[in-house]
């Protein structure tokens, strides 16, 4: 074989194996742009959802990832009446979706009402009035947050308890954490909604609300 033939082949040969390279990369770019694009869909909504009520960290940490995701929230009524509800569907199916409202209740009635009536079935913590609990019997992560609140325009004195904001929210179906950590992910969200809720009822005799609560795992 002569010289120029055998280095024609060569040329050739580094002619396909730079072009297999540049389909190979061009490849991985497309199958990593598909798969960012069907598994960001959280990180596409707002910096916080639930009219501003909820950072979006919250919800991405709370839900595994999907190609799309889309939040509502809605406010019903005033005064002791006052309802604010929020949701984020996915197209992986787990829904987020919390409620906090002003309620005539207790402390130890919304206790015994969502906690049981035994101290192994729930987690509580609190602080500067603010109450928090989460079933440990539940995989949905379900939570429930109380504060004190008699809203603006009412009187304490209607109330056959006590006037207050509580929340609760869940995941529907599976999330992106489990156990303990799911709890307290859920938690986050429904106090973050109590917050805004708190905020809503201009609710006298105001309190500074803690930025965030105590974590489960420091009791």
């Amino acid at each position: 074989m002569s010289e120029d033939l055998q280095n024609k082949e060569r040329e050739a040969t580094k002619a396909s194996v730079k072009g297999f390279l540049v389909c190979l990369t061009v490849l991985c770019l497309v199958g990593a742009a598909a798969w960012f694009a069907l598994t960001t869909g959280l990180e596409r909504l707002p910096s916080k959802v639930c009219d501003g009520a909820v950072e979006r960290d919250v919800v991405i940490q709370t839900l595994p990832r999907t190609r799309t995701a889309e939040e509502g929230a809605t406010r019903r009524h005033e005064g002791k009446d006052l309802e604010f509800s929020c949701h984020i569907y996915t197209s992986a199916d787990p829904i987020l979706s919390g409620k906090a409202r002003v309620d005539d209740a207790s402390a130890d009635t919304w206790f015994n009402h969502y906690g049981g009536t035994t101290d192994g079935d729930s987690a509580r913590v609190s602080a500067n009035g603010v109450e928090a609990l989460a079933r440990l019997d539940r995989d949905s992560g379900s939570s429930y947050v109380y504060v004190p609140c008699v809203p603006r325009g009412v009187r304490a004195s209607d109330a056959s308890e006590s006037y207050a904001v509580v929340a609760e929210a869940s995941v529907i179906g599976e999330g992106r954490i489990s156990g303990a950590a799911l709890r307290q992910a859920v938690t986050d969200f429904a106090y973050q909604l109590l917050k805004h809720t708190y905020e809503l009822a201009e609710c006298q005799d105001i309190r500074n609300l803690p930025e965030d609560l105590p974590r489960y795992e420091d009791e």
